[in-house]
C-alpha cells in the first residue's frame, strides 16, 4: 500500500509523538483501516517531510511517532499567483485542486462582473474553508510540503490594482501575442483567468490599464477551468519545471 501523506498544522519534531487531527484520524483508521506500525509521512508546510509511524490507532484517536526530518523541495522555480474568477459548482474546486498539483504558489478567488456566485459573509467563510481543504488534499496527493497561500475572495478591480513585481498576465481571445513570446522577470507571474462567460471588455480594458498583458492561448475558446490549467501548464513548461 502507498505510504499516506498527512498534513498536520502544528509543530513537528523528530522523536515526538503527536495526536493527529480528527480528519486524519477518520481517513487513516476508518477509510484506509491502517494498523499500528504502518509508516506515513507528515508535513506542516515548512518545506520538510517527516517520516513517521503509527503507534496507536483507534476510531477516534490516532497517535504517530516522528522518526526523521527530510528537507525536500518540490517547488517550481516559477512563482505563479493565480487570480481565478469564481465559477459555480465543482469547476472552482477542480481548478484549485489541479492548479496546486501543477505548482501554483498563491491563489485569489475573484469576484467579477459575470461571477454568478452570490454568498453572504458566513457562506464565503465556509467556502474558503472548503477550498483550503481541497488545497491541502492536493498537496498530500502531489507530494508538495509547502501549502500554497489561499487569499479570501476579492473584487477583480481591487486585486488588479495591488502592488506586485510579478509579470501581470491575462488571456484574451483577440490578443496577438502567444505565451511562448513572453519575456518574464524573476518575480514570477500574476495570472488572471476569467469565470464562466469570461471577462467583460471593460474588465479587460481596466486590467490592461493596470499593466496586465493579454495573450492568446490558441484559436479555440476554452472553458474557465481548461484555460487556467492549460495556461499554468504552458507557463511551467516554458519557464518552470515541467
Amino acid at each position: 500500500m502507498r505510504i499516506p501523506r498527512i498534513y498536520h498544522p502544528d509543530l513537528l519534531s523528530v522523536d515526538s509523538e503527536i495526536e493527529l487531527s480528527s480528519e486524519a484520524t477518520n481517513h487513516l483508521a476508518n477509510v484506509l483501516r491502517l494498523k499500528s506500525g504502518h509508516p506515513l509521512v507528515l508535513f506542516n508546510g515548512d518545506g520538510n517531510d517527516y517520516p513517521a509511524e503509527l503507534v496507536e490507532i483507534g476510531k477516534r484517536k490516532v497517535l504517530a511517532r516522528i522518526d526523521a526530518k527530510i528537507s525536500l523541495s518540490l517547488e517550481s522555480p516559477l512563482s505563479i499567483h493565480l487570480g481565478q474568477g469564481i465559477s459555480k459548482g465543482d469547476r472552482m474546486d477542480f481548478v484549485l485542486q489541479k492548479s496546486v498539483e501543477l505548482g501554483v504558489t498563491e491563489i485569489t478567488p475573484l469576484i467579477t462582473e459575470r461571477c454568478n456566485v452570490k454568498l453572504n459573509d458566513e457562506r464565503w467563510l465556509k467556502k474558503h474553508q472548503q477550498w483550503q481543504k481541497i488545497i491541502i488534499g492536493a498537496c498530500e496527493q502531489s507530494g508538495r510540503n509547502i501549502v500554497p497561500k489561499l487569499n479570501p475572495p476579492l473584487n477583480l478591480a481591487e486585486w488588479s490594482t495591488q502592488s506586485t513585481n510579478q509579470f501581470r498576465l491575462t488571456l484574451h481571445p483577440k490578443a496577438e501575442k502567444r505565451i511562448s513570446q513572453l519575456r518574464l522577470n524573476s518575480h514570477g507571474v500574476r495570472l488572471l483567468i476569467g469565470p464562466e462567460g469570461g471577462l467583460s471588455e471593460q474588465e479587460i480594458y481596466q486590467t490592461q490599464e493596470h499593466g496586465f498583458e493579454s495573450v492568446l492561448l490558441g484559436p479555440r475558446i476554452l472553458r474557465t477551468e481548461t484555460a487556467a490549467l492549460a495556461t499554468i501548464t504552458a507557463l511551467q513548461s516554458l519557464f518552470g519545471d515541467l
